[in-house]
């Protein structure tokens, strides 16, 4: 605790140092937001609360500061160690360390927490999502000091985060559910039991998760058993703890959830849908609002049914109710978030609320200002979940790194970014790799795709990897443009796993025409003196290259001659006209091909002519080289590729939780190696092929890097 009062002062002076930055960072955002994203009206008479504590961290403890900032209440930011110079702690008022970096020393440290509560004098707090947001005992320990939790009560908090007390408590108040055991799963065997009373698939869940995490599908008994271990895991490390249910899996299902709102007074409103059936490993990537598959009536039955688990439990505050919908519009209560949820912008953007401003209003005892009529569908809204992940393993690995360049899309109309980040923050192992929330708006869904769609396109993000190609492909693919998609989009549409965008014969002429036109305009560029009067002794009078361009396993020839600003680049015997300002100092360049407009993103290049350029949102290596220079780099030795099946590598930055062989040990094709947890996701490495193990580079505790060496086979 002396710690963390010790960083207070600290916290204070790099707050006044970021004062005048993060002034910048909120007005960005209400500058770009227009009436319809947002149009939550403020009464400055309507007094809440003076001083407000964000318990969270990141793009959210940004959201709701952003809010408080309106409604004229002063922030108090609390961070661990590593987030010293983050985006919140400048954006707040006060900013406070509670501890070192593991979220169970810092953001989870209730006595922290409420230490600075105390010397801050924050009347109240707000949990954001995740962390302590549905944790009934921090709630209880703030109400006993007289704290207002801006939330529901510890009643509500037990009752729905406990998804087996929810299960039961949603059937009595006739709400369809999915049939399941409603108890606690002791251990392996009973797990195996239940499963096949139930039936296979089932679905082996936190009793007391969220967000994906201790969630896992069984086709048989031995992912069963397999499931359970993991499961308890993740969920004992990510909400402490380890109670699991079971329940029967809806194959192919939708994942449609109601935006729940209620007072102290016994008023509930629903607030609309959300669609938000595409997914990896349990985990949201695309939502939007409206669903392009409910229909009035099944919309209207869905919403009276959350209202109806929100008044059994005289809920108050902003909540969510999931269910899973299936092909028949027949739907089922999967649990209730007893929080603000991390999609909540696209209901804003539709509905014209502000969620956090109605919490915090509902906290301090005032009464809904709307009725369910009044609640409108005010055009579409897309949110496209950023990460720093690598889309082409397993639908997104994490990746950490700095972000050495940072550019949101904001000039795009109608967009909306949240984000707690900025050039030169830091993406570590120890939390969420989210970067942002991109939302586009439109009055039609196919507006808000195509804004989203060029909104991607211009998004710069550099020094970690992103999972942009893979959001940018789903968002054109015909299948979703029709909203044909469930849960099980992404591995029905990618089954051999994510490989980026197919070019089609015309586009990879556009990518070739503008990958040659941008190095003739770099060659042409060095030629230049700038800022002297120095006279070539001869001026070049070259007008036309021939270049050969290596993309993916082929090789083209193509020629490229300059007219005006203009380049006519001939490729595969066509001619195509490429026009830019070529400003080649930008980290975006507007290109028109053929009277077809186009961003790229030229992400590096070296002399000998590699480059990497993002077009159509996937990141495509190429070499350029003049024709002379390639008849003689065929004369080049090729460097030999590792042979990869003998090793086992880390394919991502994390922590080692398990090591199950040790040297001299036989192992089987498949069989599991050791566990590394990364973002608080375990992840099983298994071995390539049966052999001997001959070394092992790790061992339990241990931090890893992507690509580090963890066992040998011979």
């Amino acid at each position: 605790m002396a710690a963390a009062l010790r960083c207070a002062a600290r916290g204070g002076r790099r707050r006044l140092r970021g004062l005048l930055e993060c002034e910048t960072l909120c007005s960005r955002w209400y500058l770009k937001t227009s009436h319809r994203l947002y149009s939550a009206t403020y009464d400055p008479n309507e007094k809440t609360f003076e001083k407000l504590l964000i318990a969270n961290r990141g793009e959210i403890a940004c959201r709701v500061i952003k809010t408080c900032k309106k409604m004229g209440i002063k922030t108090v930011a609390i961070h661990s160690d590593v987030d010293a110079n983050a985006v919140h702690v400048k954006m707040a008022d006060e900013a406070v360390c509670v501890g070192p970096a593991p979220t169970s020393k810092s953001y989870l440290n209730m006595d922290a927490i409420m230490e600075v509560i105390k010397k801050t004098r924050a009347q109240a707090v707000h949990p954001g999502y995740g962390f302590l947001s549905e944790n009934k005992e921090f709630a209880r320990r703030l109400a006993a000091e007289g704290v207002t939790f801006i939330g529901p009560d510890t009643h509500a908090i037990q009752a729905m985060g406990d998804k087996i007390e929810s299960k039961l408590l949603a059937k009595n108040a006739k709400v369809n559910t999915i049939p399941g055991f409603d108890g606690v799963v002791k251990d392996a065997d009973e797990a195996v039991r239940i499963a096949r009373e139930i039936g296979y698939p089932v679905m082996i869940k936190a009793s007391a998760g969220g967000g994906g995490k201790g969630m896992r599908i069984a086709w048989d008994d031995e992912e069963t058993r397999e499931g359970f271990r993991f499961s308890s895991q993740e969920a004992a490390s990510s909400f402490g703890d380890d109670r699991l249910l079971i329940e029967k899996f809806i194959d192919n299902p939708r994942h449609i959830e109601i935006q729940v709102l209620a007072d102290k007074h016994g008023n509930a409103l629903w607030l609309n849908e959300r669609e938000c059936s595409i997914q990896r490993r349990n985990q949201k990537v695309v939502e939007e609002a409206p669903s392009t598959f409910l229909d009035p009536e099944t919309r209207r039955a869905m919403g009276e049914q959350a209202v109806a688990l929100a008044k059994a439990v005289k809920y108050s505050s902003a909540g969510t109710v999931e269910f899973l919908v299936d092909s028949s519009k027949n739907f089922y209560f999967l649990e209730m978030n007893t929080r603000l949820q991390v999609e909540h912008p696209v209901t804003e953007c539709i509905t014209g609320l502000d969620l956090v401003q109605e919490m915090i209003r509902v906290a301090k005892g005032y009464p809904l200002r709307h009725k369910q009529a009044d609640i409108p569908i005010n055009g579409w809204a897309v949110e496209c979940r950023v990460y720093a992940e690598d889309p082409y393993k397993s639908f997104g690995l994490p990746s950490i790194g700095k972000l050495s360049q940072y550019q949101e899309p904001l000039h795009v109309p109608s967009v909306r970014v949240d984000s707690g980040i900025q050039q030169g923050s830091d993406i570590s192992i120890y939390y969420d790799p989210m970067i942002s929330k991109l939302i586009t708006y439109g009055s039609n869904r196919a507006e808000a795709l195509k804004r989203m769609e060029e909104a991607l396109d211009n998004y710069v993000i550099r020094g970690v990897t992103h999972n942009i190609s893979l959001l940018r492909e789903v968002i054109i693919h015909p299948r979703f443009v029709r909203g044909d998609i469930s849960t099980k989009f992404l591995p029905e549409v990618y089954p051999d796993g994510f490989k980026g965008h197919k070019l089609t014969d015309l586009e990879r002429r556009e990518l070739l025409a503008t990958a040659a036109s941008l190095y003739v305009a770099e060659q042409l560029r060095s030629q230049q003196f700038l800022g002297t009067q120095r006279i070539p002794i001869a001026k070049s009078k070259r007008s036309s290259w021939e270049l050969s361009v290596h993309l993916g396993d082929g090789i083209y020839p193509v020629e490229v001659s300059k007219d005006g600003s203009s380049f006519s680049v001939e490729v595969d015997g066509m001619k195509l006209n490429v026009t830019s300002d070529w400003n080649l100092a930008s980290p975006l360049l507007s290109v028109t091909i053929d009277g077809t407009q186009r961003t790229i993103q030229r992400l590096s290049r070296n002399a000998s002519g590699n480059t990497s350029i993002q077009f159509l949102g996937t990141v495509y290596k190429l070499q350029i080289l003049t024709k002379v220079a390639a008849e003689l780099s065929k004369y080049m030795p090729e460097k030999a590729a590792e042979d990869t099946s003998s090793i086992l590598r880390s394919p991502m930055p994390g922590a080692v939780v398990a090591v199950s062989v040790k040297p001299g040990d036989m192992v089987s094709e498949g069989q599991e190696i050791c566990v590394i947890e990364a973002m608080k996701m375990q992840n099983s490495m298994i071995a390539a092929k049966t052999g001997k193990v001959k070394a092992v580079h790790c061992k339990a505790g241990d931090t890893v890097g992507e690509g580090d060496l963890l066992v040998e086979l011979e």
